[in-house]
């Protein structure tokens, strides 16, 4: 789909209006400049003064002609970018508005394209707003549906519930180590993942800087007096390496971090099921880690197989019920909605062989093409479900975990999600992932350790946020590490030094 955009000169505009186009058409492109060639032409007409006033006139090849207007006062603000993001969400309405009667295609999430649609809610409640203004005002400037500010109340509240300190935590961190192996390397993947098969060296510089990050950050926590939130393995699949490696590893935890038995949550990602073994959930057990990650992501063998995941579904099984049989009382599962060559019939299949298990929370993520994956550079290989199937699977799995005990308590989005859905992650009450909930809403500082980890240095007094990243490979790593972590301590040293922060 060509679209040409006249009348908006600012090129800040172009990225936008491109993420807004692409939740309608699959391969879409936008010139601020009239194309000859062009499926659909749209007229803006911008004034800005103590308002933003936008009106926009879509008319395509045979003549159809729509229209939309739209004023909103101009909030003060402190900044330039501040002042752009006013204007460009009221560009971004009169633009969708438009292209939604055209297409005959309502986004039930309006003009939001970001990961954490949840924050704009969470904003509102902090600054004591009342709920039904709140969810009006949502609806008015971003023209999300009344469905998704349903989804967005329930698990606010349920977010609040689970961790009822939720706004005041700028004064603890939590921690993401990140374990860049897996077993294969699964098709829609774009994590720092390497095979592990064959890296023995790699994997043994890894954990010697990874040690040496944790014992670092450790030495900075206990000397500030920081108290840790949660900690969370990630990766890769943490369970990759071996249990001598992993029991090493949790000892430095325990041996670096400050007052590891009063932190709230320690999680480990056991995702990949073939990597899960009697002696890896013994090292779980002694060092009291009993909340992990067994992901089947779908239960048709043959997906598992075009997906390059190297497990059968009689493995996931089996190796859920060893983890509960060795102590393991808090489990996530994860299911992929839109999978290739999966539609209704085979994710109604994977429901029902949840049922049979009943995890602790269950984590419906929905298919997206990520730029780097194996799966968006061979679309042609990989035939999706359409975007009418692909939300009424996600209708299935939000009845199916309402009939059966489960609430949600998080979500976010991805660009080039399927349907312009999202990922939600359901759980009992109050067995909630407060690492997940601390990741999403962005309440706290979270430090990265390892490789390909992102760090998220958040100030308390502005909710600025400061990101900064690991290398991704191993070997860059394993050169930069000591420069990696000093660079953080430095970051914060500032920040929690700053009047009115944690220190």
């Amino acid at each position: 789909m060509r679209i040409s955009i006249l009348g908006l000169e600012d090129e800040r505009f172009k990225r936008p209006l491109q993420l807004i186009a692409n939740l309608f058409f699959e391969e879409s492109q936008i010139s601020c400049a009239k194309m000859e060639e062009s499926e659909v032409q749209i007229n803006f007409t911008l004034e800005v003064k103590e308002n933003v006033s936008v009106s926009a006139k879509l008319q395509d090849k045979i003549g159809n002609v729509f229209k939309s207007n739209y004023q909103k006062e101009m909030v003060p603000f402190d900044s330039e970018k501040e002042r752009f993001k006013q204007i460009k969400n009221a560009v971004a309405h009169v633009y969708l508005t438009v292209l939604q009667e055209w297409t005959g295609i309502t986004q039930k999430w309006g003009i939001l394209t970001g990961i954490r649609p949840t924050k704009l809610l969470h904003r509102k409640v902090q600054e004591g707003i009342p709920l039904a203004l709140a969810h009006q005002q949502l609806k008015d400037d971003y023209l999300i549906t009344d469905e998704k500010i349903e989804l967005m109340q329930h698990i606010v509240e349920r977010q609040l519930t689970a961790v009822p300190d939720l706004y005041s935590l700028q004064k603890e961190v939590s921690i993401y180590i990140g374990i860049p192996f897996c077993p294969t390397k699964c098709a829609y993947c774009t994590f720092p993942a390497y095979a592990i098969n064959g890296r023995q060296g790699s994997v043994d510089s890894f954990l010697g800087g990874l040690h040496y990050e944790m014992r670092k950050i450790g030495e900075w926590l206990k000397e500030k007096g920081v108290r840790i939130t949660t900690v969370y393995f990630g990766g890769g699949t943490p369970t990759s390496i071996t249990a001598g490696e992993m029991d090493m590893l949790y000892e430095e935890m325990y041996t670096s971090f400050p007052d590891v038995k009063h932190i709230r949550e320690i999680t480990v990602e056991a995702g990949r099921p073939d990597t899960i073994t009697p002696e890896k959930l013994d090292v779980l057990k002694k060092w009291n880690i009993d909340r992990i990650s067994i992901n089947p992501q779908s239960y048709t063998q043959e997906t598992l197989k075009a997906i390059g995941r190297h497990h059968t579904v009689d493995e996931t099984i089996d190796k859920y019920h060893l983890a509960r049989e060795m102590g393991m009382n808090n489990i996530n599962m994860d299911l992929i909605i839109g999978l290739p060559g999966e539609g209704i019939p085979e994710f109604a299949h994977s429901l029902a062989e949840t049922e049979k298990l009943m995890p602790e929370s269950l984590t419906v993520h929905t298919l997206s093409f990520k730029r780097a994956s194996e799966m968006t550079k061979n679309k042609e290989k990989y035939k999706v479900a359409e975007r009418d199937e692909v939300e009424k699977m996600m209708e299935l799995a939000q009845e199916w975990t309402n009939e059966h005990g489960y609430v949600p308590y998080y979500l976010y989005r991805q660009k080039n999600i399927l349907g312009n859905l999202e990922n939600v992650g359901y759980a009992v009450p109050n067995q909630e992932s407060i690492y997940n909930i601390m990741i999403m809403e962005e309440q706290q500082t979270i430090i990265g350790l390892g490789c390909g980890a992102a760090s998220k240095f958040i100030e308390p007094d502005t909710g600025k946020i400061t990101h900064f990243a690991n290398p991704k490979d191993p070997k860059t790593y394993n050169d930069s590490f000591k420069a990696y972590t000093e660079d953080k301590i430095k970051i914060l040293d500032e920040l929690f030094s700053k009047k009115g922060s944690p220190a």
